[in-house]
């Protein structure tokens, strides 16, 4: 982008963000004294409404205060209030109780507050990605699912990606054990189709890759997952959902510290201690853990350190500052696909990130609310190969090394016996060094014009730098904006739409719309076995960017500029998709459980793939400008698509809760040029038979993605003892060997279709509080020790067993 045009966004954006940065900074809701010492509230069922004759407790420091009850309104006010934090427990007929978090009450400052109660047990949350702001679940008919802090630690795990196994919709894909890069696919899309938002923070790589293997559990309040386009409000790389992940905020006057202890096989040992607590305005939490373990593989060993930090501060009586930090560092062994090879490769890597954040929210007046946000991803990551692994392949100077003879037998029948090549002829050590950094500047502004209507509006600025290897460079300074209104008729019907556009230093402009609904046949009603009946409707379009190689290595970057200039060639476009769902949801046993059920259809269009130059006229380049292209370049051409449905279910009874997942996925590939998609290998074993190497071939499905998968988690807890059992189902997947026997031949390949067989695996976690201060846990993962592979080639983590006491320091 050049000066010019960067200005002009910028004077564009400027009164966007100056209305937000006033109305936060010199408004009357961060004055320290206003009038009148009150904190006032309404309460309200889930879709909304006003609850009239609720019992409404104040209370301060876990010691009662004050009591009072709604009017027909909804309303309720307490006045006369000291400086501190507050409260509030409400009780209504039909309705389950609730104690609402803590809030601020400044020195003769005005305070509000809004409860929403639940009917039954099953939890339906407030949730950020569907649309600006917060909204009750209940209200969106987004396909939202969140995983809560109660179903995180009662899974057990120290890596977040397993309880995203629990996600309808999702399959999570590790290769190998611990520390293995791990691949997200929602509805049949690719792995870079998700946004991930740490506290807010944008934290994919350019191009949208995101390695889910070093995000681990600690700090982790919630995570929310949002299935289907939403780049009107995240801008690039939300093309099938967009995940949240939340750090967790002190609660307690009293300072409360938690020391976790843990070992067990495979050479796993696990330290975590945190820190939190609340004092006057301000709140603070902070943990570190430390996870390391040999895995079972030769080379396999894994390191992760991870920190992460909020503090709060109340300004005012209206307007919260948060700040967030979260640092992972990691190491890994990297012993490549070992059941291929049969010996393992003696490559390492590390890794570091820094997600930081930022945020000033304020509630200007009844009617009007602002957030302005600053947030930084920094990533870095090093890896050596310091000596060839294997066989060398023949005297010259040009051998390559290869592994062991290896038999390797698909799901689908068939089956290969030979070496295949490991490493290639070259210098050593080998090393590779890439880094990312993203600035985000966010200012959102909400209002509501009336009682059943919202209007927001908001921008982005962003900058992204990031280098790939010695000569690899780029920079881009991106920008976007938004606007989004959210109505509802009657209590019955909710309606999201928004219009995002974007302006991206490498595709320019790009405009994506999106709409949701959700509608009532039969309202929330805890009395009845038959609870609500609610249907929901989504649509809208998605864009992501390219990665820095897809930029470098694309028509436009390779052809001379004034041959590009004259034979009309532009950059890299955006790879862009069209998600459409439909649903329904019904609430049973009197709001004890839910039933979702939902159609999803996508497409996936302009995907960039890399075509040869003797193909590169068959799209219409000029044959001058794919001569000029050397051997080839990345362009628009592939196009995939998907379609499915999820089913999904939970129930809450008593101490028992109980979630389980089935999705169906049918994914293909529609339209490709890549060389290996024109020209199919053949592995003369099976003659007639067309393989992709690399790719998936037209017609078939893209690779990993399964057709049926699905979860189980069964969760007991009382007072002391808490046992849960989580199984994880997952149905054959198109893939490929991607090998090369010494001959560069394909004698090691295996058919595409069913090549990965099925598997399931079992975790199983308990604890038992010894002492109020005391708890003893136990976590076994793939309880029955089954051996699969979730990526080809890369063996699964067998049984571990981890266990240890937490002890707790301070708190309530």
């Amino acid at each position: 982008m050049n000066s010019f045009r960067l200005a002009r966004l910028a004077a564009a954006c400027r009164p966007i963000f100056l209305v937000s940065l006033i109305v936060t900074l010199g408004s009357p809701a961060v004055r320290l004294f206003a009038a009148g010492a009150s904190l006032n509230g309404r309460v309200l069922d889930p879709l909304g409404a006003p609850i009239g004759a609720a019992k409404v407790t104040l209370v301060r420091d876990g010691q009662h205060v004050n009591d009072t009850t709604s009017d027909p309104r909804g309303e309720f006010s307490f006045a006369g209030l000291a400086e501190g934090r507050y409260q509030v427990e409400v009780i209504a007929t039909g309705f389950e109780p609730r104690t609402s978090d803590a809030v601020f009450v400044s020195n003769a400052g005005r305070t509000t507050l809004d409860v929403a109660l639940q009917i039954g047990t099953v939890v339906q949350h407030v949730v950020v990605t569907a649309a600006a702001g917060e909204v009750p679940q209940a209200q969106v008919g987004a396909s939202v699912t969140v995983l809560d802090a109660a179903l995180i630690d009662a899974l057990g795990n120290t890596d977040l990606l397993e309880p995203l196994r629990t996600v309808p919709g999702v399959a999570v894909v590790q290769t190998g054990a611990r520390g293995g890069a791990t691949s997200l696919f929602v509805r049949g899309g690719a792995s870079n189709f998700t946004k991930v938002l740490v506290d807010g923070v944008p934290a994919n790589d350019i191009g949208g890759a995101f390695d889910l293997a070093d995000l681990s559990t600690a700090g982790v309040d919630r995570v929310e997952m949002l299935r289907g386009s939403n780049s009107v409000l995240y801008g690039t790389d939300a093309l099938t959902g967009v995940i949240n992940i939340t750090t967790k905020r002190g609660q307690t006057r009293v300072p409360e510290a938690l020391l976790s202890i843990d070992g067990g096989n495979l050479g796993t040992s696990r330290g975590d201690v945190s820190l939190g607590g609340a004092v006057a305005r301000f709140d603070y939490f902070t943990e570190f853990s430390h996870l390391q373990t040999d895995n079972s593989v030769p080379n396999n060993a894994y390191r992760n350190n991870s920190s992460a930090s909020r503090f709060g501060a109340m300004l005012g009586t209206a307007t919260s500052l948060s700040g967030t930090v979260r640092h992972i560092d990691t190491a890994f062994g990297s012993p490549n696909a070992f059941d291929y090879y049969g010996v393992a490769d003696d490559s390492s890597q590390t890794k570091t990130a820094t997600y930081a954040s930022v945020a000033a929210q304020s509630q200007l007046s009844s009617r009007l609310t602002s957030t302005v946000r600053f947030s930084v991803a920094d990533q870095s990551y090093h890896s050596v190969n310091p000596s060839p692994t294997g066989l060398r392949s023949d005297p010259s100077s040009f051998a390559n090394y290869l592994g062991n003879v290896t038999t390797i037998s698909g799901a689908n029948g068939y089956s290969v016996t030979g070496r295949a090549i490991l490493d290639y002829s070259g210098t050593y050590p080998s090393v590779f060094d890439s880094s990312v950094t993203r600035r985000l500047l966010y200012g959102e502004v909400g209002a509501r014009v009336t009682s059943a209507f919202d209007l927001a509006g908001g921008v982005r600025l962003e900058n992204e730098h990031g280098v790939s290897g010695t000569t690899s460079k780029t920079a881009r300074a991106n920008s976007g904006a938004f606007v989004e209104a959210r109505g509802q008729a009657k209590g019955y019907l909710y309606v999201n739409g928004g219009l995002g556009f974007d302006d991206n230093e490498i595709f320019g402009f790009a405009w994506t719309p999106r709409v949701s609904v959700a509608a009532y046949l039969r309202k929330p009603a805890a009395a009845e076995a038959i609870g609500d009946t609610k249907l929901t409707f989504n649509a809208g379009k998605g864009i992501k960017e390219p990665s820095l190689f897809q930029e470098l290595s694309s028509l436009y970057a390779l052809v001379p500029s004034a041959t590009a200039s004259s034979l009309g060639i532009e950059p890299v476009g955006p790879e862009r998709s069209r998600s459409v769902d439909a649903g329904i949801e019904q609430g049973v046993a009197g709001g004890h459980g839910r039933l979702r059920l939902a159609y999803f259809n996508n497409e996936f269009l302009d995907l960039i793939e890399y075509v040869s130059k003797g193909v590169l006229p068959q799209l219409g380049v000029p044959a001058a400008a794919a001569a000029a292209s050397g051997f080839g370049a990345y362009v628009n051409s592939q196009s995939n698509s998907s379609s499915g449905v999820e089913l999904s279910g939970e129930a809450k009874m008593g101490r028992v809760r109980i979630l389980g997942a089935y999705t169906y996925v049918d994914a293909v590939v529609t339209k490709s040029f890549g060389s290996g998609a024109l020209s199919p290998a053949v592995n003369p074993a099976f003659p007639g038979v067309k393989i992709g190497q690399y790719s998936p071939l037209v017609g078939n499905r893209p690779f990993r993605r399964p057709a049926h998968s699905g979860s189980l988690v069964f969760s007991y807890s009382d007072r002391k003892a808490q046992v849960s059992v989580a199984g994880y189902f997952v149905g054959r997947r198109d893939d490929s060997t991607f090998l090369s026997d010494q001959f560069f031949g394909y004698s090691m390949l295996l058919p595409n279709q069913d090549m990965d067989p099925a598997y399931q695996k079992f975790d199983v976690s308990g604890s038992y509080q010894i002492h109020p201060r005391l708890r003893w846990y136990v976590t076994a993962e793939n309880a029955f020790n089954t051996t699969f592979e979730a990526a080809a080639g890369y063996p699964a983590l067998g049984r571990a067993v981890r266990t240890g006491v937490t002890v707790r320091v301070g708190g309530r």
